[in-house]
């Protein structure tokens, strides 16, 4: 058994930021499934909203956050974030995170929902440049480790050590090179494990974003809220060999404009703000078009502005387009939608606790009330840094879950298992159903099929999983499967189309805006 201060499953931007903001007189292990570059937050494109021009104001941002939301968003919540984001912000400037600079001030750019300039960016490429940053500063620090290739399996609970309470003190966690389970415990435990894209058929996320977080708190007793909000981003490129590619928001806040293939603009007709929209009404529409006209894609121009404009505002996107073939200089660039941001995730209060003792959640695997019905642009990696830094003050100052001899992990009972191709086709099997039946618009009738495939799934996989030893395409799939089971529970329960969430048999909305929470029985 290993004994840590504090456990950190995940390591994007939310789980970094915990670390490196945690007192350094405090052990603490950072594990993640792959390397710790394979994150969500690493890929991130546009950059992080806050309030730092002379003609912007918390107001602002705090009410477009409001109306990207729906309706649904905490205001209380929105205006903790909005108000805490300029001192979260300067912090990662301290660490030395290398935000553009224009005319010797940080250029800000504009994204969908937003209605001034506010986002800090690093060309396009600001997740990559941020996480190079931080990951430089989690090595050097004597008190931090980080454990790669290496998958939680479950949280270890009161109720798994056969006692009473609600407690969690630590995890289970698999050498994926090895096969060989640890037992880890822990003072306090931090889900930071991202979204869950990859249960979808298509998403701009990395294959990492398996559910995870969601997944092993809902087994440990802890309430999820609001899942049926995927957010979809509206422009993925769409390219036979571009596996996930993103193609930023801030293309279109720089004033790059949606065309159907013969050139034609369709934004306009759709919403006011036309292809500033945010996310949810822009990729709605662009799903529309492409139903209506059996297209397998639209185009997203920028060649009305300079060469030198696109190369040096979005050089990794110009350099992988001209990989592909693809001139955006000269070219309309091909993109679909694809899934991207889970709204809702693990129910936490304002310091990301999460319903039982000694455990957080923060960054997407959370519902911190921040994005509502649907987030906007560039938030997501505030909420990382705002929470990132709550959860450090507030583990800082508790009291850790007491010290006790775990169990080892017990795989007395279980075998090799002998057909691998199952896991595989149940995987494909729930990702093209998923995109098929809980896609960017629903139907009664196709949640209901969708419920009956997933519950098949689950009682096959928990046979799988009963009889045979774990394996990372296991434990992924297994929480592919569960945080799919909460998706399609949370849809099915709301009878109305808001944000995110678009259903043909509930067109309108209800008058009063409310959460979907699901309890664990």
């Amino acid at each position: 058994m290993h004994r840590y201060d504090v456990l950190i499953i995940g390591s994007g931007l939310a789980a970094a930021t915990l670390a490196l903001s945690l007192p350094a007189s405090m052990k603490i292990l950072l594990v993640t499934k792959k390397a710790p570059e394979d994150s969500s937050s690493y890929w991130a494109q546009g950059g992080i909203a806050a309030v730092m021009g002379d003609d912007d104001s918390f107001d602002d941002h705090v009410r477009d956050t409001l109306v990207a939301g729906a309706g649904l968003c905490n205001e209380a919540v929105v205006r903790q974030v909005v108000e805490a984001a300029p001192a979260a912000l300067h912090w990662l400037i301290d660490q030395g995170a290398p935000f553009d600079l224009e005319g010797g001030a940080y250029h800000l750019t504009r994204e969908g929902g937003h209605s001034r300039r506010r986002i800090l960016h690093a060309r396009d490429a600001t997740g990559r440049a941020v996480q190079d940053i931080l990951l430089a500063h989690l090595r050097a620090r004597a008190n931090i480790s980080v454990l790669a290739q290496h998958i939680a399996i479950d949280l270890i609970t009161d109720r798994q050590l056969g006692r009473e309470g609600n407690s969690v003190h630590g995890a289970y966690v698999l050498n994926t090179a090895s096969g060989k389970v640890l037992t880890i415990s822990a003072g306090f435990t931090a889900l930071a494990t991202g979204g869950a894209g990859k249960v979808f058929l298509y998403t701009t996320n990395p294959d990492t974003a398996t559910g995870d977080g969601v997944a092993m708190a809902w087994r440990a007793g802890c309430r999820v809220a609001n899942l049926e909000f995927v957010q979809f981003h509206p422009t993925c490129l769409y390219h036979p060999h571009a596996k996930s590619f993103l193609i930023t928001e801030a293309m279109r806040g720089e004033g790059a404009l949606l065309r159907l293939p013969d050139g034609s603009r369709f934004m306009p007709e759709h919403d006011e703000r036309a292809e500033l929209a945010p996310r949810d009404v822009v990729a709605r529409a662009i799903d529309l078009e492409m139903k209506k006209r059996g297209l397998d894609c639209v185009y997203l121009d920028i060649t009305h502005k300079p060469a030198k404009f696109i190369v040096s505002h979005f050089p990794n996107i110009h350099a992988r387009c001209r990989e592909l073939g693809i001139d955006i200089t000269r070219e309309w660039i091909p993109i679909a939608p694809a899934a991207h941001y889970n709204c809702g995730g693990v129910v936490v209060d304002a310091a990301g606790r999460a319903d039982a003792a000694h455990l957080y959640a923060i960054g997407e695997t959370s519902c911190t009330g921040l994005h509502g019905a649907n987030r906007l642009a560039s938030n997501s990696l505030l909420e990382c840094l705002v929470y990132g830094r709550a959860a450090a003050t507030d583990i800082a100052a508790a009291e850790p879950s007491p010290k006790s001899r775990l169990p080892s992990w017990d795989e007395s009972r279980v075998t090799d298992a002998d057909e691998e191709i199952v896991i595989a086709h149940n995987w494909h099997e729930l990702r093209g159903f998923m995109w098929d039946y809980v896609g960017i618009v629903r139907t009664s009738k196709r949640l209901e099929r969708a419920s009956h495939r997933i519950n098949l799934l689950t009682d096959e996989i928990g046979e799988y999983y009963r009889n045979f030893r774990v394996s990372n395409d296991l434990i992924e799939l297994r929480n592919l499967v569960l945080t799919a089971e909460l998706i399609i529970n949370s849809a099915r329960a709301r009878h109305e189309s808001r944000g995110l969430h678009a259903s043909r048999d509930y067109p309108g909305l209800l008058p009063e805006a409310r959460d979907t929470v699901l309890t664990p029985s």
